[in-house]
């Protein structure tokens, strides 16, 4: 908790004008940091909670709540609860595994490149959905914007 709540303090005290100065360099635009703030505004504690069990989300979560102007109390709160169920889940799978742990490690090891291909699909068909929409939008636009023929 400790390692959030120093990236909270970042976000807060430099995040939006460290994020619209470098954020070219990473494809964060102005539009997209004011819709994330704005989704973060809606749903942060939720955000906070679940982001506990995402990789990447997990370590970044402080920092998006900092940068989009949470209350360090509301942001202290959550994190206490998404911290909590998180350390309760890993210890109940832990505990649950048992002498087990060694048969469930040598299951898991052997489906990892299943698991790894299914992903990677997962992955290809998200990012190609999104292209195909944006290709869609801008192809209405372009007919939106263009002046009618008389």
């Amino acid at each position: 908790m400790l390692g959030d709540n120093i990236g909270f303090a970042l976000g807060h005290f430099g995040g939006r004008r460290l994020a619209e100065r470098f954020g070219r360099y990473v494809f964060l635009t102005r539009e997209r940091l004011d819709r994330a703030t704005s989704f973060f505004e809606r749903h942060g504690g939720k955000i906070i909670v679940v982001a506990r069990f995402i990789e990447g989300l997990r370590q970044a979560n402080g920092i998006i709540a900092g940068t989009s102007g949470m209350r360090w109390a509301r942001f202290l709160l959550f994190n206490a609860i998404g911290a909590a169920l998180w350390v309760a889940t890993w210890t109940a799978i832990g505990y649950l595994s048992g002498s087990h742990l060694n048969a469930i490690y040598a299951a898991a090891s052997r489906y990892s490149t299943y698991l790894a291909i299914a992903l990677a699909v997962l992955a290809f068909v998200i990012i190609a959905r999104r292209v195909l929409r944006r290709r869609g939008r801008g192809i209405t636009r372009e007919r939106v914007r263009a002046p009618a023929d008389p």
